[in-house]
């Protein structure tokens, strides 16, 4: 693959010539280059008439005149030259070709018809979804830089930004930032395959641009700090050491340590932020059973938003005696509470049994000590960028129950900010981007219905709220919410659920399976959907020293927490 790699091309030189096909059944070009020149997934161009089309090779296919010329190996009986002539003019490669893409480039500049067509068309025609197809024999090449720039764009280190290069000649594939954030998106890929090298990437994009504000729920603490690469064991920069005040890395309870990195503040979260629906989301993990609803809304109803601590405070199986002598529930109680409020005894106690692992979250206070959420929320407000790390609290039940109360609230402030906007003609609310690895753990079908994640990828674009999930199991990631992901950026997946999940709702897809299915196992991508022209195969950048010098020059040096030290002085002396 990497001799491959290396092939250089004359530029505009044809490959081939266009000789059957159509928009369905895609178009079939006859190769007159060797095979070995053209890869699957490779992104060619079509001129026919004034229309230029654009397209992927999806497949190569061996052909001949006739089957007994493939059959018989004629070099072994005749000589080279001669054998050379007859494969020549009966054996030959066709390409499957995907047209996607079409642009009407007018007559010939200079020509009688041009300065007509000009001035119907004042401003440069825009590529527009392929309508019909080339004629016979229309020659193919591959693209050029200028005709991938036409299509993706053109860097310019703010919301156009590379995330890659073509396989076969390395020109730069651009994404569009502001478009990006229109609509949910998602990165997938197995484990290993460079997803969140690619996430952190895009994120230092966005970041830099400026023009939007994200949350990073940080679950393995990759994105904020500095980290070690497992594969090779290199320092890895973290975001926030990268761009300082623009990133605030909040904490997650106030024993949360990151090292030589401190936190910005810490989250704590008082109790009486809870609602009866963060703890029905944790109905699976807590495995709650059909009463729990009943008992939460009866809680609220009786004891309001303290109902949380004042449940804790409840005990199981407390009694005392009465006058009489008689054994009955004491006051403090959680049978004495049920009674008075006309809800089963046993589903109760049952309830508070199982909150017991929520109540003893540390984070979770009677009162906080800091505006710590007021705080994530007000950053986010300004443009400011929020990394919560989650720290030793790394299982399930803190994930779901932080992510979803936070972001319930974040999606509470956007929808009043947008509407506020509408009504007095104000200055619409900043894009918020929510960025959720394990995606799965919260958009599965079971949970879907029960997150305010959901929602955010269905209804909440229009309150200039999206997601960014990132996930190697996306075929687990409930059916409705995958349809309203704009943008899919996928590396290599192994399994066929999850490529039939990732390619679900898009056109051709049964086109892209085979190229999808065939990535390499780290840096190659496949990027499709709405938030890109049209889908292609891409080598992504390296998360490099030189990917942050591209991104914000030689302000980078030092790139680690740990280089920093040491130009300070402050290595380790082993001379002791």
């Amino acid at each position: 693959m990497a001799e491959l790699n290396k092939q250089t091309f004359e530029p505009n030189k044809p490959i081939g010539y266009v000789v059957g096909g159509g928009l369905e059944a895609n178009l079939q070009v006859r190769l007159a280059v060797p095979p070995q020149e053209v890869q699957e997934g490779a992104f060619v161009v079509i001129d026919s008439g004034t229309w230029r089309f654009y397209g992927l090779v999806t497949d190569l296919q061996l052909g001949a005149t006739d089957p007994r010329f493939a059959d018989e190996q004629s070099e072994l009986r005749l000589p080279a030259g001669l054998a050379g002539l007859l494969h020549g003019q009966t054996l030959f490669t066709n390409l499957n070709v995907m047209p996607v893409l079409m642009i009407d480039r007018g007559p010939e500049p200079g020509s009688p018809s041009y300065e007509a067509w000009r001035r119907e068309h004042p401003e440069n025609t825009a590529p527009v979804t392929v309508k019909t197809v080339p004629s016979h024999h229309a020659p193919v090449r591959l693209a050029d830089a200028e005709d991938i720039a036409q299509i993706f764009g053109e860097e310019d280190n703010h919301n156009i930004f590379c995330v890659g290069h073509t396989r076969e000649q390395g020109h730069p594939v651009c994404l569009n930032l502001e478009k990006l954030v229109q609509r949910s998106s998602g990165i997938f890929g197995t484990t290993g395959s460079g997803k969140s090298f690619l996430a952190r990437m895009i994120l230092a994009g966005l970041i830099h641009a400026g023009h939007t504000a994200t949350l990073i729920f940080d679950m393995h603490n990759e994105y904020g700090p500095d980290s070690t690469s497992s594969d090779t064991g290199q320092a890895v920069p973290g975001l926030k050491g990268k761009f300082g005040a623009k990133v605030r890395l909040v904490g997650l309870g106030a024993k949360t340590d990151f090292g030589e990195l401190p936190a910005d503040f810490t989250l704590e979260i008082a109790q009486s932020d809870i609602t009866s629906e963060d703890i029905l989301l944790l109905s699976e993990e807590l495995n709650l059973n059909e009463t729990a609803a009943t008992v939460l809304s009866a809680l609220e109803r009786d004891l309001g938003d303290q109902w949380f601590s004042a449940f804790a405070a409840m005990r199981n199986g407390a009694t005392e005696q009465n006058d009489e002598g008689k054994t009955i529930p004491a006051p403090d109680s959680v049978a004495f509470w049920a009674n008075q409020a006309g809800v089963h005894v046993k589903a109760a106690e049952a309830l508070r049994s199982k909150l017991d692992r929520v109540m003893r979250k540390d984070y979770l206070v009677r009162s906080t000590a800091t505006r710590g959420l007021q705080e994530v929320i007000d950053s986010l407000e300004n443009g400011i960028h929020v990394i919560l790390s989650f720290g030793n609290y790394g299982n399930d039940l803190d994930y779901l129950l932080v992510t979803n109360l936070l972001t319930r609230k974040i999606r509470d402030r956007w929808k009043k900010l947008t509407e506020d906007a509408y009504k007095d003609k104000k200055k619409h609310p900043r894009p918020l981007v929510v960025v959720v690895e394990e995606a799965h753990k919260l958009l599965n079908r079971g949970m879907a219905s029960q997150t305010i994640f959901s929602t955010i990828a269905r209804e909440m674009r229009k309150y200039y709220v999206t997601l960014l999930i990132i996930d190697q199991r996306p075929s687990q990631i409930y059916d409705e919410v995958m349809s309203q992901l704009g943008t899919r950026i996928s590396g290599s997946l192994g399994d066929e659920d999850d490529i039939n999940a990732v390619l679900s709702g898009l056109p051709g897809r049964s086109a892209l399976r085979g190229m999808l299915a065939k990535l390499q196992p780290k840096e190659e991508v496949l990027m499709l959907g709405w938030g890109v022209p049209m889908p292609i195969p891409i080598r992504s950048r390296r998360y490099d020293a030189h990917f942050w010098q591209q991104v914000l020059g030689k302000q980078t040096q030092p790139k680690t927490i740990a280089e920093i030290n040491r130009c300070l002085g402050f290595e380790a002396d082993d001379s002791d």
